[in-house]
């Protein structure tokens, strides 16, 4: 494998995340503390009562106290990322630019990049309180940055303590209308990047580029019922597909959307469903940015993601959370005990599961969100005739009927 072409992926791929790592940049934390200072004390000479004064210097000291705790400690992450950012600027202008799938030590190289590290510190620099003042000024720029509808805010846009908390910000009552007369519709706001039958454990992640199904969720010690025998399943079938069906007339299939980091960040149920269990892979926070997962195969499958496993009208049904870089966390609101973008488990274990007792979810119904852009994976049983009724590359909305099928609930054995 030659260098350059390493040198090539390393570069491409600082260009498509510049624009998010430059806001936890190592110079923004390093001027943080001035640039806030200076600010506080301009808002405390406009507000003259003792609450607003201590409200400011309350942030001041969030904002000082997160710069003298960060700012030694990821030096040279970040400044790994500067140097690739000025890098792929040289041979953007040699039109040297990485084409295909990347492989072995390619891959290697990019996972040992201290993506976790620079997730936490944005996901901490992004929590911090801002300036009353400031806050309008700081969100109306990133909305117009990444394309956010701010018509569509359910508030005020000072009541937003943080970026974090503006990232999930509620909507109107009659944003999002979710259609009746389908039995799924979209579970998010973003890009859908692919759908349709799964027929082996390579799937596609985007065209041309495949992740491993049975890596992404993990050995099926889920119940199963054959509803040919009504017998529970003794032992999984050599195919990993056809084990995770209830019902061996059906087929498998998929839908993946890709939320950008303008899009609604919150997320909600596609259909009316019941979760049986969780389970949480801490894997990388790579990029899940298209042109990123046209690259990487496997990529899904390498993420920490949170997969949700339970049955619909349909039979089988997985929904996924997918981490990436830079994103703070993902909460999913019936879960409390779900902790994301952590330090490494002290077992070494690769994931975890959680049990629920039939956790009723209804269609549409508001399930968590994400504090950054990232991606969800719905992975579900359906009848042969099952029809999508969306396109490839579509913007989406949440509540949007993803097909013209409306299945009849059924009832399956565990």
């Amino acid at each position: 494998m030659s260098i350059s072409r390493i040198l090539k992926f390393a570069i491409e791929i600082a260009s498509y995340e510049a624009r998010i790592t430059y806001k936890c940049s190592y110079a923004v934390i390093r001027s943080a503390k001035n640039i806030v200072t200076s600010i506080s004390r301009q808002g405390v000479r406009n507000h003259s009562t003792t609450g607003n004064t201590s409200k400011f210097q309350t942030s001041e000291s969030s904002w000082i106290a997160y710069v003298r705790r960060w700012q030694w400690k990821v030096q040279l992450g970040l400044s790994i990322s500067l140097l690739a950012v000025l890098q792929w600027r040289y041979f953007r202008r040699r039109n040297e630019v990485n084409k295909g799938p990347i492989e072995g030590l390619m891959v290697e190289c990019y996972c040992l990049l201290p993506l976790r590290i620079t997730s936490r510190v944005w996901g901490g620099f992004a929590s911090l309180e801002l300036p009353v003042s400031l806050r309008s000024t700081i969100y109306s720029f990133y909305a117009k940055l990444f394309k956010a509808n701010l018509d569509e805010v359910d508030v005020s846009l000072t009541e937003f303590p943080s970026l974090s908390d503006f990232f999930v910000r509620p909507l109107k009552p009659n944003a999002r209308i979710i259609a009746q007369n389908t039995s799924m519709v979209s579970p998010s706001d973003g890009k859908i990047l692919h759908f349709g039958p799964v027929t082996s454990c390579k799937v596609e992640q985007v065209k041309g580029m495949t992740y491993n199904l049975q890596h992404f969720l993990g050995e099926p010690n889920w119940p199963q019922v054959d509803n040919n025998s009504m017998e529970l399943k003794t032992s999984v079938d050599d195919d990993y597909v056809s084990s995770l069906l209830k019902n061996p007339e059906n087929i498998l299939y998929q839908l993946t959307i890709y939320l950008a980091p303008g899009d609604y960040h919150r997320f909600h149920s596609a259909v009316d469903w019941t979760i049986k269990l969780r389970r949480h892979f801490q894997g990388k926070l790579l990029s899940v940015n298209p042109r990123v997962a046209s690259w990487l195969p496997d990529l899904f499958s390498l993420n920490e993601r949170v997969v949700y496993i339970g049955e619909w009208a349909g039979g089988f049904m997985a929904y996924t959370a997918v981490g990436a870089t830079n994103v703070g966390s993902i909460r999913v609101y019936k879960d409390k005990e779900l902790v994301t973008n952590t330090y490494k488990w002290p077992d070494g274990k690769s994931s975890k599961d959680a049990r629920f007792r039939n956790l009723e979810v209804k269609k549409g119904e508001l399930f968590g969100e994400f504090r950054m852009g990232s991606t969800i994976v719905l992975l579900f049983e359906a009848p042969r005739e099952f029809n999508f009724s969306a396109e490839l590359g579509q913007k989406i909305k949440v509540g949007q009927s993803l097909t013209d099928s409306k299945l009849k609930k059924r009832s399956f054995r565990n």
